[in-house]
This record gives structure tokens, C-alpha cells and sequence, in this order.
């Protein structure tokens, strides 16, 4: 059931319940953190693999801190300068909070705040943190929208709390710290390296996923639509599939090479956030009509948020050139 009433949704989670969140990156299967039952069925409503840890969100920097060791002094700077948002922050973990269910047994846990205004409440009305992966089929694409919810995952969720369209329309970035002392970005996201670099100097870049991740989202094969999707090199690939009904999704620039009609560009204004925004929704748009045999994708302008856009369509690909 779609709805708007933060109450309920947060009753539902004190009992142990599932429920759909809004966040300015996607919407998350939420469940309460510290109840490993309803932890247990986030990953049976999504079919994830055990392997891969779950982010925690909280509403408070002094919230994180009951979870967490500590904060080291790198990663409060960032979480100082973009927290409400989305940034994860990677941290090693109490040994008696956050349960080895939701990190896949590692020693550290993924938190954020998100700046969602709805979840901002809700999350005001709970004494614990929640889990909350992207709430969606594991490996499908990622719901940016409360009904996105409701066609993938129906009455496995109980309640789905309504925020509107998300903003970014791509996961958080996700940070951590190497062993001696250097900040690596494990995923792409909604912050860019370049905004990350700004307050911390230089930092590690993990531009090659993981097949048994470290943080939540860092497997290779990820956010990928049914209908197969092929990344770069368009002439080529239109060329190998000539025959094939054929969507393109580009930038603001059209594709002489195919029908206008079949031709989906987020961003007319050259805008890489409203890319970013509309990347899942035409990629789900596109899958559900159920109208083309492939899809086909140009990369993204390299720089700022254009990396994260580049990285999920590189593993929503079934091959790449």
C-alpha cells in the first residue's frame, strides 16, 4: 500500500515490519537495524545474496556515533560538509551494535543521514537505525518513485511511504578510510570526487567493482534492466544489431542513426543532476514497455556526477565496448 502517513510507517517498523522509504538518491527497503528478523526480510523481499552488507541510515550525526568507534577526523569533515545527503560513510564498527547480518560479517558498517525530508521525520521517530538497500529486485534496477516500488516488489512491502520522485535518482557515493589513513571512494554516487577532493585533498578511487564487495553496492553486475543494454561505441553496436528494435538513451544529443521516437536524452539542458535523476526511471520506462529488443547508450561526460552515471550504466550493460 502507497501512502503518506510517517506514523504509520513508523509503527510498522517498530513492530518489525518492512517498509519503503524515500531518500533523495532511491527509495529503500527499510527495517529496523537492530531486529536481525526483520533484517532477515529485507534480503528474502529482495532475493540478495547474504554477502552483501546493507547501509544504515540514521536522522544524526550523534546518532552514527553509538554505532561506530569512531569517527576519524578525514571522514567528520566530510560528514560536517555533506551530511543530510548523499554520502555513506564507511566505519569500523562496536562489537556490540550493529549485527553481522547487516555487514556480512565485516568489521565495518556503512551510515548515513539522508536529507530526505519525510524520511528526515520518520527517522526522528525511532530509537534505532535502519537498513535500507535500494528497494528493488537484487541486480534490477533501482525505484526512484513510490510506484517503482509497488510494481517490483507488490505485497512483499507493507507499506510504501510516499516522498515523491527522488532527486538525485542515483545511489549515495560511499567513503571509507585505506589502513594508513588515505580516504577511498568505494562507490560513485550522488557526491562527486570532485566535491570530495575539495574538502579532503586527493583521494583513492575504486573504479573496479567487487565480486564479494567490502561496502553495499559494489558488485560488478548491478542496476541492470531486462532488455539487454549495450554501453559506447553506438554505430557499432546498432550496426551488429541492424533488425533489432532499438532504444537509445544519450545526453541532450540525438542519434542519426536511429528513429526519434526511439530516442530517450535526460538532460536537454546539458545538465548532468538531471541526468542523474532520470537515468533509472527511462531505463525501467524503457524495460516495462517491453517495445525493444536492445538498448543502447552513449557514455556521459566524464567529470562530477557524470562518474557515477557512467558507472551504472557500465554494470547495468550486458557487454561494453
Amino acid at each position: 500500500m502507497i501512502g503518506q502517513d510517517v506514523k504509520r510507517a513508523a509503527a510498522l517498523l517498530k513492530e518489525g515490519a518492512l517498509v519503503a522509504i524515500p531518500t533523495e538518491t532511491v527509495y529503500g527497503l527499510a527495517a529496523n537495524a537492530l531486529n536481525d528478523a526483520a533484517v532477515a526480510q529485507i534480503f528474502e523481499a529482495k532475493d540478495r545474496p547474504a554477502y552483501d552488507p546493507l547501509i544504515i541510515h540514521t536522522d544524526q550525526i550523534e546518532k552514527i556515533q553509538h554505532l561506530v568507534e569512531e569517527i576519524p577526523a578525514p571522514l567528520k569533515k566530510l560528514l560536517d560538509a555533506f551530511s543530510p545527503g548523499p554520502l555513506t560513510f564507511l566505519l569500523r564498527k562496536k562489537l556490540d551494535g550493529i549485527s553481522d547480518q547487516v555487514t556480512a560479517g565485516l568489521p565495518t558498517v556503512a551510515v548515513r543521514i539522508p536529507a530526505h525530508p519525510v524520511t528526515q521525520e520518520l527517522l526522528s521517530l525511532l530509537d534505532f537505525p535502519v537498513a535500507a538497500p535500494s528497494a528493488n529486485p537484487f541486480g534490477y534496477i533501482s525505484p526512484t518513485r513510490a510506484q517503482h516500488v509497488a510494481d517490483q516488489l507488490g505485497e512483499q512491502v507493507p507499506y510504501i511511504l510516499d516522498g515523491g520522485n527522488c532527486d538525485f535518482g542515483l545511489e549515495s557515493t560511499i567513503v571509507g578510510l585505506t589502513e594508513d589513513g588515505q580516504v577511498r571512494v568505494f562507490r560513485k554516487g550522488g557526491i562527486s570526487i570532485e566535491d570530495i577532493e575539495g574538502i579532503v585533498g586527493p583521494v583513492l578511487v575504486n573504479d573496479v567493482s567487487a565480486s564479494n564487495p567490502k561496502a553495499p553496492g559494489m558488485l560488478k553486475s548491478h542496476y541492470a534492466p531486462k532488455t539487454p543494454i549495450y554501453v559506447g561505441q553506438t554505430s557499432k553496436v546498432i550496426s551488429n544489431l541492424s533488425g533489432k528494435k532499438i532504444a537509445y538513451i544519450g545526453f541532450n544529443m540525438l542519434n542519426f542513426e536511429l528513429p526519434v521516437e526511439d530516442q530517450y536524452l535526460l538532460s536537454m539542458g546539458f545538465d548532468l543532476k538531471e541526468a542523474a535523476s532520470n537515468l533509472f526511471a527511462v531505463m525501467r520506462q524503457l524495460d516495462q514497455s517491453k517495445k525493444y529488443d536492445a538498448i543502447v547508450a552513449d557514455w556521459f561526460p566524464d567529470q562530477g556526477i557524470g562518474k557515477a552515471i557512467n558507472d551504472r550504466l557500465r554494470r547495468a550493460s550486458s557487454e561494453f565496448q
